[in-house]
């Protein structure tokens, strides 16, 4: 009886902390089956549901692998990985997430394999390591500068990257976007050509989402960054590894990153 009294106790301590950390995003299963928003909006077990198309496509044991979790939220993703055994470094811009995802991790005896830092995007630059996993998922289309935030990650990448975007409907893609005279524009109206819809307002009442690529325009923009996709786990879902064939990589030596870094820099001042 008193074995009971105290778990119905803790749990009822779990609960009162997730509520002060609140609102949440990402639905953690803590342990005695609390969980910390079984009811997203999204629908179903978010991002549980994603974790579980992902996860096959994975190796089942990351021991000795460095992995990059870019916008990490409350760290679900981060979690995972590192129940694998990677040691993690995860970042994101709101406190709000961070401060869960570092108590969360408390509550998972995972603190010390997470890192949390507060960190953007476009700060990856100024990091000396590289990543043997970069974890980029529902972060692009939140972008202003989404290409360069890809440029800067795929260069980070040293195996491979789990990406994932907002995309219009539709897997068409164009059979050739080699070069087109400069009065033959059509093909760029074909469903299959790359292209990004731009938003300039809101979308599905978010003023943060910027961009809806299709699916050529996804791909494409993999391949410039110097990545070829492996494998498609679900919708929206990429998984690539750095092409060495590729010649993408000539916008590092050309020196485009840091000037275009620098005056991204003078812009936030």
């Amino acid at each position: 009886m008193l074995q009971r009294k105290e778990l119905a106790l803790d749990e009822r301590s779990l609960r009162n902390e997730i509520e002060a950390l609140g609102p949440w995003f990402h639905n953690l299963h803590l342990p005695g089956g609390v969980q910390t928003l079984p009811d997203s909006f999204i629908g179903g077990d978010f991002p549980r549901f994603k974790w579980l198309e992902i996860a096959p496509h994975l190796p089942q044991d990351l021991h000795g692998w460095r992995v990059l979790d870019v916008g990490c939220n409350a760290g679900f993703y981060s979690f995972e990985l590192a129940r694998r055994g990677a040691s993690v470094l995860a970042i994101d811009v709101e406190e709000l997430y961070l401060n869960q995802a570092r108590w969360a991790a408390g509550v998972l005896g995972l603190d010390k394999q997470v890192e949390f830092r507060h960190m953007g995007v476009y700060e990856v630059a100024q990091l000396a390591e590289s990543f043997d996993l970069v974890w980029f998922m529902g972060v692009f289309y939140h972008l202003r500068y989404p290409m360069l935030a890809l440029d800067l990650l795929a260069r980070k990448t040293r195996r491979l990257m789990m990406f994932q975007t907002l995309t219009m409907p539709g897997d068409e893609v164009y059979p050739d976007t080699q070069d087109h005279p400069l009065d033959e524009r059509e093909p760029l109206l074909d469903p299959g050509w790359p292209k990004m819809a731009f938003i300039e307002h809101r979308f599905a009442g978010d003023p943060s989402n910027w961009w809806v690529a299709n699916h050529a325009g996804v791909e494409a923009m993999l391949r410039a960054a110097g990545l070829r996709v492996l494998t498609r786990p679900a919708g929206e879902m990429y998984l690539c590894e750095p092409d060495p064939a590729s010649d993408a990589r000539f916008w590092a030596g050309h020196g485009v990153v840091g000037p275009v870094l620098g005056a991204l820099q003078a812009v936030s001042r």
